[in-house]
């Protein structure tokens, strides 16, 4: 399902009047070719521009949200994309800093092309006089001879260039060192970017500025091969205010894939935004003017305690990614979970996803003793706490309290015929799943 309906009410800001110095405003200027060319360039006919996705695993992440949404900007200004998943790049795969990358088997790599073609797709717009177009660099790279990829491309490289490269550099100067395919990497970016000015007049390429190195191949290409200037934009790597890696919880990448990351994880991740960093993500993860952003960030700054600019965040990134209608199932399981909804309306998939971190016990369908079930699930040590606690009036179950210790749980009380949400006091929770 696309989500652009969810921007398409921003085509008329004012904002993308001047795409690029409320490209400058929202922090997604890092590096560029020529900003005065460039400024100009964008504020005159409509060009095409490009960015490129490898299929290295099977699902995009935040760092890609970034350039999916500076794609979409400049498109709301009138521009045409062309989106690039990589089907020959992505079995190669860009040098990373630090090891050489395991190469995934030619059906994977196919199978996750299109995997991310259905994500770039969401974010762009396919109607219009600007449609978005998609590409495949495989089209025009598999029928080329290892002959003609050396003639027709390699000779306009220069290995001491190559060699500077900051992917590159680093790795020779690790343990690792880098193999030629992987050196290889920066010619067939750069031959992309011949291709799609050669086919569409693509006068842009966008990508991480950690990619300024790729980019530049192709600038540098179509400059030696057709003599002409084309330009490219970095946007900045983005980082924490408290120098953590932004973009991973726990360790873990936050993907785009609901399989991979579930709607309320993500919108969780959002929420959780420290204070410091609250302003920028708004300016960089949403499509709300600048007013809008400047109110919130007033909010986090005078009432840090109220979370309007996180709960504004979350809301509206888990929209864009996930469409509204999950989003509200969100945000009805994390009012539900604290007693402040009614958790038989949420569906077992958000059920589930909500409550993935609790602590939690498998008990057998003869145990729905209360007093079993607050020791069975670690929110009380000992019967005698668990009788303590119902006699305090701590117990809830389903969000219900329960005031007598002998109480035992119908087995119609189980949410979706087999979970049951415990909870003591206002804020231990935990979750018994009951087997037949």
């Amino acid at each position: 399902m696309s989500h652009v309906n969810n921007i398409e009410s921003q085509h008329n800001d004012p904002a993308f009047a001047n795409i690029w110095q409320e490209l400058k405003w929202r922090g997604l200027v890092h590096v560029s070719t020529d900003e005065t060319e460039l400024e100009k360039l964008l504020a005159g006919d409509p060009i095409t521009y490009y960015c490129g996705f490898d299929p290295t695993a099977p699902s995009l992440h935040l760092g890609n949200l970034v350039q999916l949404l500076l794609m979409r900007r400049l498109q709301l200004a009138g521009h045409k994309p062309l989106g690039l998943v990589g089907g020959s790049t992505g079995l190669i795969g860009d040098p990373r800093p630090t090891a050489e990358r395991t190469l995934n088997t030619k059906d994977t790599v196919a199978e996750w092309v299109g995997y991310l073609q259905g994500q770039v797709r969401r974010f762009l717009s396919f109607e219009g006089d600007n449609a978005a177009r998609m590409v495949n660099n495989l089209d025009w790279t598999a029928p080329l001879s290892a002959i003609d990829f050396l003639r027709e491309i390699g000779k306009h490289f220069r290995v001491g260039t190559m060699l500077r490269k900051d992917a590159v550099a680093s790795r020779l100067s690790s343990d690792e060192g880098i193999s030629y395919t992987e050196f290889s990497y920066q010619i067939l970016q750069g031959m992309d970017y011949l291709q799609l000015f050669r086919d569409y007049g693509c006068a842009l390429q966008t990508g991480g500025s950690d990619q300024w190195g790729n980019l530049t191949s192709g600038t540098e290409l179509i400059r030696k091969v057709e003599g002409k200037s084309v330009h490219a934009l970095g946007t900045p790597l983005i980082t924490n205010s408290d120098g953590t890696k932004f973009g991973k919880s726990e360790g873990n990448a936050i993907w785009l894939d609901p399989e991979m990351c579930s709607p309320y994880a993500f919108y969780q991740f959002w929420l959780n935004t420290a204070d410091a960093d609250v302003v920028d993500r708004l300016k960089v993860f949403t499509f709300l003017s600048r007013a809008e952003i400047e109110e919130l960030g007033q909010s986090v700054a005078e009432r840090p305690f109220a979370r309007e600019g996180q709960k504004k965040l979350a809301f509206e990134v888990t929209s864009l990614v996930h469409g509204i209608d999950a989003t509200e199932k969100v945000i009805a399981a994390s009012a539900a979970l604290f007693g402040n909804g009614d958790l038989t309306v949420l569906d077992e998939r958000t059920l589930e996803s909500a409550t993935a971190e609790l602590p939690s016990a498998k008990i057998g369908a003869d145990g729905l003793g209360i007093i079993d079930l607050l020791v069975a699930s670690g929110l009380s040590d000992s019967k005698s706490a668990a009788r303590r606690t119902v006699g305090e009036g701590g117990a809830y179950v389903n969000n219900t309290k329960v005031s007598d210790p002998d109480a035992v749980i119908a087995q119609d009380e189980l949410l979706h015929g087999r979970y049951l949400l415990l909870r003591r006091g206002k804020k231990n929770l935990a979750t018994i799943e009951v087997s037949a």
